[in-house]
Parts: C-alpha cells; structure tokens; sequence
C-alpha cells in the first residue's frame, strides 16, 4: 500500500482557490500525479484512483451521479469539509467517503489519509468481490437444487441419484453442473408449456 502510493492517479475536485492550490502542492510532493477539476465533470476520467471532493451541506447532482453508484465503479474517495454540522455530516456519509480533511488544508497528514482511505477502499473491494461470489454460489445451489427437483418428479428418484444424474452429464459433456442444471430447468419450462397448450 505505501510503495503504491507514488503510482496513485490524484483528481481533485475543487473550486480552484488557495485552498485546492495548496493540496495539489502536498500531493505532487508525495509524488502522485494529480490534476484538477472545476466545475464537477459529466464523468471521471478512467485512471483515477483517488479524488479529493469538497463537502457541503448538499450533495450536488453532479457529485451525486459520479459517487452515488456501485461500489466497485467507484475510486478512493477523500472528502474536503470546511466546518462540522449536521448536514454536512450527512451528506459525507451519504457519499460514503473513506477518509476526510478538513480546511484549512495542511501539509502534515495528507499521505496518512490517502493510505487510509486506500486501505478502507481496498477493505471494501474486496468484501464487495466476495458477497458477489457467494451470491453467484448460492444462486448456483438453488439452480441445482431446482433441477434436482424436476429430476425426481419425472423420475421417481432420491436427491443423491439426482445429483449423480447431473454431475454424470456434465462430466461426460465436459461442461458444469450448473449448465446440466440451466438445460433441465429450461427443457421443464418449454415441456410444461408445451402441455398448456395442448
């Protein structure tokens, strides 16, 4: 994480005053290559790994439309406040920011919150990957499980010879059990229309 941070593609999203010059110094000293934005654009160029926004007590609808989408679209976001209060306090949770600054803008502590923030980013990363694969491993039992199901009724067969059945095709086909699976269930579907009709 620290080695990286020299590699680190830097937005910054922010009126361009003292305040917005003075954080570009601190982060082309830390080595990142950064640029600037005003007003907020239509869309994020593709390198960017992590952009500094400046909080308010609304969110924009520009703001709104870059950071309020999925999670794994989204890069490491910093917010910028200039005071605490309820609403901005808000509106930072509901952008959902990994880290924040404060105004006015210091040198010292800058590098510590963008590898804090790229640590909380990589955190979530990864648990986003991994709800992804155990929701596509669940919808994958519950296919087979299905198939398993047609397979006894058409059959009259126990939940294990089913599971063999299955495991047996796909063997012999050189595909997945979830293939095998996807074929029954749809060969069911076509069949059971096909009687409706008659």
């Amino acid at each position: 994480m620290i080695a990286e941070v020299r590699t680190l593609n830097v937005l910054v999203l922010h009126p361009r005053d003292s305040d917005c010059d003075d954080l570009m110094q601190q982060v082309v000293r830390i080595g990142c290559k950064v640029e600037t934005l005003w007003p907020v654009p239509e869309s994020l160029p593709t390198n960017v790994d992590v952009v500094f926004i400046e909080i308010r007590e609304a969110i924009s609808p520009a703001l709104a439309r870059l950071f309020l989408q999925r999670l794994e679209r989204r890069p490491t976001v910093i917010g910028i406040i200039g005071y605490e209060n309820p609403s901005v306090m808000q509106c930072m949770l509901n952008l959902d920011v990994h880290a924040v600054i404060s105004k006015p803008l210091r040198a010292f502590g800058v590098l510590s919150c963008i590898l804090l923030a790229r640590r909380v980013w990589q955190t979530q990363i990864d648990s986003f990957k991994t709800e992804e694969k155990l929701k596509l491993k669940l919808e994958n039992i519950q296919k087979i499980t299905e198939a398993k199901f047609i397979l006894m009724r058409l059959h009259t067969i126990n939940d294990q010879d089913a599971y063999k059945i299955i495991r047996s095709h796909a063997m012999s086909r050189r595909t997945s059990t979830i293939e095998i699976a996807n074929a029954i269930i749809n060969a069911d579907g076509l069949l059971s229309n096909l009687n409706v009709k008659k």
